[in-house]
């Protein structure tokens, strides 16, 4: 964002546009090749606008360049004190309530480049032409098979907002499953419970697997991410040592080999999925560099609309986030590729509900920089700026 030919009055007149409330939207063109430029437009205020769209940068005459658009969220520091006649020095950003709550001010192009909307466009089209199937739940399902949406990781955080997503819950179960653990307990003693029916004495004997304590889920995610071939017994045993730890593997590659093109993460072992209390639903992950950027493609070989996809990007999009920043880059992409892509009938009404909602920006992800280490992360380490969504929709998992 920089010209050689802007007089100094014409910066300060765009300065001052910007801060007024008749500044709805800003549409720019985010050049990231170095230019020799004298002045530069002011920087956005992220306090008072956030990201609405971005599109994947594209290089053209050897210039690397995307187009992105912010929408107008809060009032600024200036309006502030216009409107209150008192002395202000900041935007309150601990409070992520917007002040605007309908943005199809938007020219329809841009308004409808929401990422969001992959999702929603997704569920529509498995509630109207999905096929009818039966699944293991008896619940019955509406289904889609082979889908993709992809996600731009670079300005914002693809945390949907047509609902409230269980934020604390994504960062807890992605800690736990880096740490791996297999104990449901780990998460039910921080008032996570998204675990708790697949843990249950009921649910486990219904699945063979009686001998094994209750919370224990067996040799899942977490187990075969950190301790790939190693024999599982239960979830109080140490395996420190044991089986081959793809995460750290994925991390070495990542620096040493970047251009590895095996640069792998399963949770899938045959061998292993009868002694799981859920075999892998998202069951395989690649990464690639490249510009100085991660970016991760998921494979889901079955995918709950309602519930787990929200949180599985919300989950995927922090794992590449976490793994970037451990590996001196930015995080890209997140492409997710899903097999049968399902909406239970129990969830039809809910979702109709959903789709009607108008999508707000996405928040932005802010991460402790001094953490270096995968294994070091704290739930405390991660904060969401400018989360406001709708409300919670209620969906009964099926189990």
């Amino acid at each position: 964002m920089c010209c050689n030919a802007i007089h100094p009055s014409g910066i300060f007149l765009c300065r001052e546009y910007l801060k007024g409330p008749a500044c709805e939207a800003i549409h720019l063109t985010d050049i990231q090749s170095s230019i020799e430029c004298d002045t530069f437009i002011p920087p956005v205020d992220f306090s008072v606008f956030q990201p609405w769209y971005s599109s994947f940068p594209v290089i053209e005459s050897n210039i690397r360049h995307s187009f992105v658009s912010f929408v107008r969220v809060r009032k600024s520091v200036a309006e502030t004190h216009e409107s209150n006649g008192k002395e202000s020095t900041e935007v309150d950003t601990k409070n992520d309530k917007f002040e605007t709550e309908n943005f199809s001010f938007l020219p329809k192009m841009v308004y409808d480049r929401h990422e969001e909307y992959q999702y929603l466009n997704l569920v529509e089209d498995i509630i109207r032409s999905g096929a009818q199937k039966n699944d293991r739940t008896g619940t019955g399902t509406l289904s889609k098979f082979g889908c993709q949406m992809r996600f731009n990781l670079r300005k914002n955080f693809p945390l949907l907002t047509t609902k409230r997503v269980f934020w604390r819950g994504v960062v807890e179960e992605l800690l736990w499953f880096i740490s791996g653990s297999t104990n449901a307990k780990v998460l039910q003693e921080k008032g996570i419970h998204i675990w708790d029916g697949n843990a249950s004495r009921e649910y486990l004997n219904s699945v063979g697997l009686a001998h094994r304590e209750e919370g224990d889920l067996g040799p899942i995610y977490g187990f075969q991410w950190r301790h790939f071939g190693a024999e599982y017994t239960d979830m109080h045993a140490d395996y420190t040592g044991k089986g081959f730890d793809q995460l750290m593997d994925v991390i070495d590659k990542i620096k040493n080999d970047p251009d590895d093109r095996r640069i792998i993460l399963s949770a899938w072992n045959p061998s292993d999925l009868k002694k799981m209390a859920l075999p892998p639903c998202h069951m395989f992950a690649q990464f690639y560099v490249e510009n100085g950027e991660l970016s991760c493609q998921m494979y889901q070989r079955s995918a709950d609309m309602g519930l787990g996809v929200p949180f599985n990007i919300a989950s995927y999009s922090l794992l590449t986030y976490m793994i970037a920043q451990v590996c001196d880059l930015s995080p890209g992409d997140f492409v997710h590729v899903i097999g049968d892509a399902h909406v239970y009938r129990n969830h039809v009404r809910a979702l109709e509900e959903q789709i009607q909602k108008m999508p707000k920006p996405f928040p932005i992800l802010k991460i402790n920089p001094s953490k270096k280490d995968i294994d070091s992360f704290m739930a405390s380490d991660f904060k969401l700026v400018g989360y406001d969504p709708h409300q919670k929709i209620e969906m009964k998992m099926a189990v």
